[in-house]
């Protein structure tokens, strides 16, 4: 007879989420969650690997061409011209713009309209909600049709800066990506660490690389890249992630955790634990093809580390231009 295996579920997902928990740790007020890790020293500590002088962005174009496909209620960003160089050369442009100065400088303007998740972007706290709660036991009803009166993302504006650390999970395994479904645990995450000596801190931004976004350059599609099966963080994570003490995570893929999820009766149980329970910031679709390859290069994969969100007043979430300095 073959050994019966016991399926996580929702009650180990309590449990993990309960072990691992940040309520209260700074406070019964505290809107910050592990970003209260960030203190002078951690970004000191930051600014102190920078040698090269390099800057590489980690942000996905904002256009038509991004990654949503509709799922989850989100779509790719819709730009459009309010004003734009042939209405300057018509001469529709308003005049009394510019107060009747001159008849000689026009301008163009734009807008854009996109959930504030469809791309490179943060996690607030108040983005997710369990048993009618979110992080530090904050009710889910401070959450309202016009936004988050606790927890939104504002709280982080000056908060998103310090030492970062890759962790290129698909380099070490020796993959250009890992595959759909892979888990990483925490066996994964200290044998990466480990092999690249890498060693990570309290207050750290852990970059987690699986070379997702490689593989949708290498196929010229977007496919189910959002909502689809996916190489991710694991169960066992969480647990590491709250020894080291990180300040954030962030992942190339669309929802940072495995998918399929390793519980078949809650959706990204990864979130509840990390954002309720934790209060642990969560990046997603990050852009880490060009920081690996260049931090596989020199040897080294720690560096400075800066992405503040915009300062969105009431929002759950912002898109970002993370930038390491290396």
């Amino acid at each position: 007879m073959g050994v019966s295996v016991v399926e996580p579920c929702i009650d180990d997902v309590r449990r993990i989420g309960e072990s691992c928990s940040n309520w209260g740790r700074w406070g019964t007020d505290d809107e910050l969650g592990t970003l209260n890790l960030i203190t002078p020293e951690s970004v000191r500590a930051g600014a102190a690997t920078v040698e090269l002088g390099e800057v590489i962005s980690l942000g996905l174009p904002y256009n038509s061409a991004g990654p949503q496909t509709g799922g989850f209620g989100r779509f790719n960003p819709i730009h459009m011209m309010i004003r734009d160089g042939n209405d300057a050369l018509a001469g529709t442009t308003p005049r009394d713009f510019y107060k009747g100065r001159d008849a000689y400088i026009r301008s163009a303007d734009d807008i854009i309209i996109m959930p504030l998740q469809c791309g490179t972007q943060w996690d607030a706290l108040s983005h997710i909600m369990y048993d009618g709660t979110m992080y530090n036991g904050i009710p889910a009803s401070e959450i309202s049709s016009l936004g988050a009166r606790k927890s939104d993302i504002t709280v982080a504006q000056d908060k998103m800066t310090g030492r970062g650390v890759l962790l290129d999970i698909a380099r070490w395994r020796g993959v250009d990506s890992l595959e759909p479904g892979f888990v990483i645990g925490r066996a994964e995450l200290e044998g990466c660490a480990a092999a690249q000596g890498t060693e990570v801190r309290a207050g750290d931004f852990v970059l987690v690389r699986t070379g997702q976004v490689g593989e949708v350059r290498r196929r010229g599609a977007w496919e189910d890249y959002a909502g689809g099966d996916a190489p991710g963080l694991g169960l066992s994570a969480p647990e590491w992630l709250h020894e080291h003490d990180v300040a954030g995570v962030a992942t190339d893929t669309w929802g940072m955790e495995v998918l399929p999820n390793e519980t078949k009766d809650v959706f990204q149980p990864l979130h509840i634990i990390l954002i309720v329970y934790m209060g642990l910031w969560v990046g997603e679709i990050f852009d880490l093809e060009g920081l690996g390859t260049r931090c596989a290069e020199i040897g080294r994969r720690e560096f400075l580390f800066s992405a503040p969100p915009l300062p969105i007043t009431y929002a759950v979430g912002s898109p970002v231009n993370p930038q390491v300095v290396l």
